[in-house]
């Protein structure tokens, strides 16, 4: 299985504004089982953009890699189960 290209991010602390270094990506609200579902976010020429779901708001900052975030530990990387 390819892993994903798009950043997913999560919201599991419940901050009101995350800083991400990606203008398209993928916002899962919690870590699984208590995500949403998984919402393909581009923000375009924008610095930011608050999530449907669950209002999250998230903003660009060139400062910091596509799968980095501020505050650190809301990216999310699915681990694939072993058949």
């Amino acid at each position: 299985m390819a892993e994903h290209g798009t950043p997913h991010f999560h919201n599991d602390s419940g901050v009101s504004t995350i800083h991400i270094g990606a203008r398209e990506f993928m916002c899962i609200g919690a870590k699984p089982p208590f995500d949403h579902p998984h919402v393909f976010l581009d923000m375009g020429a924008d610095s930011e953009i608050v999530c449907p779901y669950c209002s999250t708001l998230y903003k660009y900052d060139p400062a910091l890699k596509a799968g980095d975030t501020e505050p650190a530990g809301c990216a999310w990387h699915d681990t694939p189960k072993a058949a």
